[in-house]
């Protein structure tokens, strides 16, 4: 893994999966407070991947599946509540507001939403987004901070 930060922004160099889901544990060891992260990333590009890495690094014991026809996967932990959100079939970004879209960010721990452009004009800004894109046979993830508390979890990240 190679990591270097970039004005408010952290970019990572992962090798495979494993380190992959071995980031998204750094992550979630972080994670103390109310966080929305934002994935965004081609088709396999692994943002379920990184999301299942970061629901382990919390506790999850057990398959983390992409809700890409549920719309959302409800997680409790010890956390509080986590909900990974995959927009990908979303049609219409107001569909966001009939299904309570802003009861899972008030009642959320953690919201993890892959896809968020589907939702935009819906969505809040996210603490953290996160871009993940093809590089030789691993991946680039780079995080950028849009809050006090993205940019602190960013900044540890990087001083690891």
């Amino acid at each position: 893994m190679t990591a270097r930060a970039t004005q408010a922004k952290l970019v990572i160099e992962l090798p495979d999966e494993q380190a992959m889901v071995q980031f998204g544990g750094s992550i979630a060891s972080l994670i103390q407070e109310q966080l929305v992260i934002t994935l965004q990333g081609d088709l396999g590009a692994g943002k379920t991947t990184l999301s299942r890495g970061i629901l382990q690094g919390l506790g999850h014991i057990g398959a983390v599946k992409s809700p890409t026809y549920t719309l959302v996967e409800p997680y409790q932990l010890s956390l509080g509540a986590v909900y990974h959100f995959d927009l990908y079939r979303l049609v219409d970004a107001e569909e966001l507001e009939y299904m309570g879209f802003a009861d899972y960010l008030a009642e959320g721990q953690l919201c993890l939403i892959e896809w968020p452009e589907q939702g935009q004009g819906f969505l809040p800004t996210a603490d953290i987004a996160v871009e993940i894109s093809q590089s030789g046979d691993g991946r680039c993830v780079t995080l950028c901070p849009n809050s006090a508390v993205g940019e602190q979890l960013i900044y540890q990240l990087g001083a690891d």
